[in-house]
């Protein structure tokens, strides 16, 4: 594609050089370079794009494209390579990368989810609904990006680099895709990677404390902040009222479209006589035109709203109440308290909480509705946040009427010295626990203690098929091995 092209939309451009010549691809790592290409240097949060600029026009870049405030001087160019600056270059690489994939997102209809939690199963939902409704679907997310129901790759990162989206985005294209349902973490709105995308509706799930750091958000009001950036970006939304945030939406935003759901609160969509069990829930809801009744096999109070914005998304494209209720009784999403069928019938839920609050909220609710004992199988990972260990074990010890203290992911650590700093926390409480090193003796413990009125929450691993030990993953499905061991 010619440069100028490629460069349509971007303000206050200040280019070096010829705009008429033939661009092959966009790259914004330099490694990646080859002949005729161009390369956009982005200052990352570790390591500066700006310090491979040379290497990139060795490689054979035929246009640079560089930030305003970068230093020049130390820029190699010879006379047959376009030098461009732009204010911002992660905003440049959103809109260049639309350009060049011939703006995607415009051929389908893009859903966004947006929340701190909720995302991944929100959007399995209004995928398996879509799906259920005979309609191509593809799926951009946490755990995998799915296109018409294949996985195409597992996922590095929630929202991908807008140049890596706005690939997959014509990819999905070509194969036809009539719908596009993606998680947008707030990370990604902040840092324009999905500048320049197409949004026909987007949801607002929930909002507390989470991704508060140094390389994230640097307090509340900015985590906030950017996750409303969604709602500048579309006038058709979907919002949560029992989430103190969420309720504010429609006021901030008066001239949208904005649809709401909730439990407690007047709203659009209710849930009514809502029933919660150790392996499902069920209530009522008008999807249509009547009430019906709706039954899900994931358990929990959160089921219900993640159920309902779903529900508000297919309203809003006219999907049939029977293809929704059909959809959402036999979802399964990968990780997220997933019920593992299996033939003693004892309530097994996957869940991929590995962190302080996520094993709260999980715990939580599940002691919520188990008329038995809650059993909480979980470790944490190596060479990664060691503060969260004690509070991890005191969190299970406090909450989970049993805990074995297990390995998780233990990469270069050793996995004894992990769990003794999980026990110290544990020790705080007057919780129940064992210490099962091994992670499948841990689950099978676990097993023969439970009984149907128990239910055995498997936390930290998730989705992940595999159990990574000094820098081998080696398979590691606890849906398959769950049934091994009880098979």
């Amino acid at each position: 594609m010619e440069l100028k092209k490629i460069l349509v939309g971007i303000d206050g451009l200040k280019a070096k050089g010829k705009l008429d010549i033939e661009i092959n691809k966009i790259e914004n790592n330099s490694k990646n370079v080859t002949k005729g290409d161009m390369f956009i240097a982005i200052k990352g949060f570790s390591t500066d794009g700006h310090q491979y600029v040379n290497d990139a026009i060795k490689l054979g870049a035929k246009a640079i494209m560089v930030e305003e405030g970068c230093e020049l001087k130390t820029i190699k160019l010879p006379e047959d390579v376009t030098l461009i600056m732009a204010k911002d270059t992660r905003e440049a690489l959103a809109i260049c990368s639309c350009n060049f994939y011939g703006n995607p997102s415009k051929k389908f209809k893009l859903i966004g989810v947006t929340g701190t939690k909720g995302k991944t199963t929100t959007t399995f939902m209004i995928k398996e609904i879509l799906e259920k409704a005979g309609h191509k679907v593809g799926l951009i997310g946490t755990i995998a990006t799915y296109i018409n129901g294949k996985m195409i790759e597992e996922s590095a990162r929630t929202t991908p680099e807008s140049i890596e989206l706005q690939r997959t985005f014509a990819e999905m294209v070509k194969q036809g895709v009539e719908y596009v349902v993606m998680e947008v973490s707030s990370q990604s709105l902040k840092l324009h990677r999905v500048d320049g995308c197409n949004f026909d509706i987007v949801v607002f799930t929930n909002f507390s404390e989470d991704h508060i750091g140094e390389r994230e958000h640097p307090d509340m009001k900015d985590y906030l902040e950017s996750k409303l950036r969604l709602f500048k970006m579309c006038e058709n939304g979907i919002v949560n009222v029992d989430d103190l945030q969420g309720a504010k939406i429609p006021q901030l935003f008066p001239n949208s479209n904005i649809m709401t759901y909730g439990i407690d609160n007047y709203c659009d969509v209710l849930a009514k006589d809502i029933t919660i069990t150790n392996s499902y829930v069920d209530f009522r809801v008008k999807i249509t035109d009547k009430n019906e009744r709706v039954k899900v096999s994931i358990p929990g109070r959160f089921s219900v709203y993640n159920s309902l914005a779903a529900i508000c998304v297919v309203k809003k494209l006219g999907i049939p109440s029977e293809k929704v209720i059909e959809a959402l009784s036999e979802i399964r999403v990968p990780g997220r308290s997933e019920m593992v069928p299996n033939k003693k019938e004892i309530p097994i839920m996957i869940d991929y909480a590995h962190s302080p609050e996520s094993l709260q909220n999980i715990l939580s609710a599940v002691k919520s509705y188990t008329r038995g004992r809650v059993i909480s199988v979980f470790g944490c990972g190596g060479d990664r946040d060691k503060g969260k260990r004690p509070v991890m074990g005191e969190i299970s010890g406090r909450i989970a009427d049993f805990t074995i203290i297990t390995t998780d992911n233990p990469r270069t650590e050793k996995p004894e010295e992990i769990i003794k700093e999980i026990e110290d926390g544990i020790k705080k409480t007057k919780g129940n626990y064992k210490i099962v090193v091994n992670r499948v003796d841990a689950i099978k413990e676990a097993i023969r203690m439970a009984n149907k009125l128990d239910i055995i929450v498997l936390a930290g691993k998730g989705h992940e098929p595999y159990q990574e030990i000094q820098g081998k993953k080696y398979p590691f499905d606890e849906r398959i091995i769950v049934n091994e061991i009880i098979g």
